[in-house]
């Protein structure tokens, strides 16, 4: 079965969050300032989860498509200038009225802006301020430019991915701006929102991709201490040199997936593999015959194409999948039977909603906005009338 984009899967509300869906969040409104990467991944998140979001854009995009389409769905759109006071003073009275608020600008930009905590938690007392930065909001990089590759370098993770003889490998934005930003900062706001509910007082939440991937080194750092784990690449049982824990090439140029960790599974995928009683494998967690071990499993799957392995072990409990690449997952049994991709309009993949709610579901996404699209409604809302927003217009502080 493959999803469509008309169709919601089960235990999803076919509304959108502006449209007063459903979601955990739901009732919740949350005003976003324009960036890139980790901010408006926690946005998407939130609004995913029910909360209404609306994103501040400049002006100068009024009128255009979102240049990130998944990133950027669910959200309401507006535009003002937040470098003319006016337009400070359209987001204060968004921020009035709301219970979050996301910036992901260096430390000191939106308090030069007049958009700071000070201000705004003096205005809106329950306002949990999130601030999503590399660096953090102090220490000595907190002013330094940076991306999610120098933030898991500096954090210590980057020099443990990749090959023993080879250089560090970039796990494309995953580990710092999306897990260790995006998802920290998202987490962060949920946990002050119910705070606030609590105690009636709001709070800043400094989310910072160093602190976010450091954290996410908890298991590894652990099984240091115990012994369990050495610093250097390519070494250890998760980093690609236990020969059952890596990925190898088959007669066709792609990948199948090993993880047979535990023994009953390694016992079945030497059955598969037909090296049952093969004495090189007798012992898994030798590690001077991983070499060897790897050696001989790549020369065994290099044998037959990714189509073949994947059905000869379909059924089995073994721990081994295909390696698939976007389309292929969005269209895999598993994924389109739980709807954790659809397939949009123009025939590209799409992730859905995740963690899933029994109680209160998800709304299905909307697509994301034209750029301030939802500027006239949404300030209406906020108490702008229409002389006032037409002057503020043809003065260039709102598209």
């Amino acid at each position: 079965m493959t999803p469509t984009a008309d169709a919601a899967p089960a235990g999803r509300s076919a509304t959108g969050p502006s449209g007063g869906g459903g979601g955990p969040l739901a009732g919740v409104r949350i005003v976003e300032l324009g960036g890139i990467g980790p901010g408006p991944f926690a946005g998407m998140i939130l609004a995913d989860l029910g909360a209404d979001v609306v994103r501040v854009d400049r002006p100068a995009e009024h009128g255009s498509p979102s240049r990130h389409p998944i990133l950027h769905r669910g959200r309401r759109s507006v535009t003002a200038d937040l470098k003319d006071p006016r337009g400070v003073g359209l987001v204060g009275k968004l921020i009035d009225g709301a219970d979050a608020l996301i910036e992901g600008f260096r430390p000191g930009v939106t308090e030069r802006l007049g958009l700071g905590p000070g201000p705004c938690l003096e205005r809106n007392p329950r306002l949990v301020y999130g601030r999503m930065t590399g660096w953090g909001q102090d220490g000595p990089l907190a002013q330094a430019p940076g991306h999610d590759i120098n933030y898991i370098a500096v954090a210590g993770a980057l020099a443990q991915i990749g090959p023993a003889d080879g250089d560090p490998v970039v796990p494309l934005n995953l580990f710092g701006d999306m897990g260790g930003g995006g998802l920290l900062l998202a987490l962060g706001i949920s946990a002050a929102l119910y705070s606030a509910r609590t105690t009636g007082r709001g709070q800043v939440v400094d989310a910072a991709m160093t602190d976010g991937t450091a954290i996410q080194l908890a298991l590894l750092q652990g099984l240091l201490r115990t012994g369990q784990w050495t610093e250097g690449r390519g070494s250890n049982l998760f980093d690609g040199a236990a020969p059952f824990y890596r990925t190898y090439r088959c007669a066709d140029g792609l990948h199948m997936a090993v993880g047979c960790v535990e023994p009953q599974f390694y016992a079945e995928t030497l059955r598969v593999l037909g090296l049952t009683g093969d004495p090189l494998f007798a012992r898994q967690h030798d590690r001077g015959a991983w070499p060897a071990m790897a050696a001989k499993l790549a020369e065994v799957f290099a044998g037959r194409t990714r189509d073949d392995w994947t059905a000869r072990f379909d059924g089995t409990e073994t721990c081994v999948t295909p390696v698939l690449d976007w389309t292929e997952a969005a269209r895999h049994p598993h994924n389109a039977g739980r709807g954790t991709y659809r397939i949009t309009p123009d025939g590209y993949p799409e992730p859905g909603t995740a963690p899933r709610f029994l109680g209160t579901p998800s709304p299905e996404p909307r697509p994301a906005a034209v750029t301030g699209s939802d500027t006239d409604e949404v300030l209406r809302q906020a108490g702008i009338g229409a002389d006032e927003l037409a002057a503020l217009r043809s003065e260039g502080v709102i598209g």
